[in-house]
């Protein structure tokens, strides 16, 4: 992989991680383009440990908010009166709300990265969950603010958010944005709580996966589509990785200023678009499947 290379991947993945357009299906569409077989081992990697660069970029961004948030929780569990405060809950929520993802991702990782990973299926799930955002989006009622959040939205957001490695296109912030939204909570603190909800989750997938993979990055592989072997290499992986970082800081800021005023209606668009342009694309062999 060139330096150039690792530079797009990067800015691709920091700008897509949080919006709700799916980075996988962004991240599979470019390296396709650039002849990456997408379900190789290598390039499985090199995705896995790039994206710590924009979970990183999200916990600097909210670690006011989540210093709070965990200090809230952790005087809960010894203070009645603490447990007042609706960061102790919203605390257990995430960490509740967690739990779904993580049992999708170790009982059905190897079918995850397998079957499922084909872009026919990021293609369909894009066009499909667009329907589900735009239901969503037309709510009337988003009156609910983060002091309302309740376990039981936790569970909901955190089932919704389970969708997202079953079928990458989803999203994970449009599958827990949805999931805020049909809750009846406000654009803005929709899009707050797929970050809270997602930031363990993602934490702990990047490790998981980073760890478990980081030695097919030094390794050659089947990763071209045009069958041949190469070595993606740690440089152009920690170049990615910084880009991804820096990109993701200002993606979060922007959107979080874009959803306070917006509504969703041109992520939806866009996202119809790209999934009819990846079946385009993957008809007329411009892609590999």
């Amino acid at each position: 992989m060139n330096w150039w290379q690792a530079v797009i991947l990067g800015i691709v993945e920091g700008i897509t991680e949080y919006l709700p357009v799916s980075s996988t299906g962004h991240l599979r569409i470019v390296e396709n383009l650039m002849g990456f077989k997408t379900q190789g081992a290598g390039i499985t990697a090199f995705t896995a440990v790039i994206q710590i660069g924009a979970i990183i970029a999200a916990i600097i961004y909210f670690w006011g908010d989540i210093v709070r948030i965990v200090v809230a929780w952790f005087k809960g569990l010894t203070n009645k009166d603490a447990r007042e405060n609706p960061d102790y809950t919203l605390g257990w929520g995430i960490i509740i709300g967690s739990i779904p993802v993580a049992v999708v991702g170790l009982v059905l990782g190897d079918f995850i990265r397998g079957p499922l990973s084909s872009i026919w299926v990021v293609a369909g799930a894009l066009i499909i969950w667009s329907f589900v955002m735009m239901v969503a989006d037309r709510r009337q009622d988003l009156g609910r603010t983060m002091t309302d959040v309740t376990l039981k939205d936790s569970i909901i957001i955190g089932c919704f958010q389970a969708l997202s490695p079953l079928f990458p296109g989803i999203s994970r912030s449009g599958a827990t944005i949805s999931a805020g939204l049909f809750r009846g909570f406000g654009r803005e603190t929709a899009t707050r709580l797929s970050f809270f909800m997602g930031i363990p989750a993602l934490v702990a997938a990047g490790i998981y996966e980073a760890v478990g993979s980081a030695s097919d990055i030094t390794t050659a592989g089947p990763i071209l589509t045009n069958g041949g072997t190469a070595v993606i290499g740690w440089g152009p992986t920690i170049i990615a990785l910084l880009v991804s970082l820096v990109v993701a800081y200002f993606s979060i800021a922007w959107l979080l200023k874009f959803v306070s005023s917006n509504k969703f209606t041109s992520f939806i668009w866009y996202r119809i678009v790209l999934g009819v342009l990846i079946l385009v694309l993957a008809f007329t062999g411009v892609v590999a499947v």
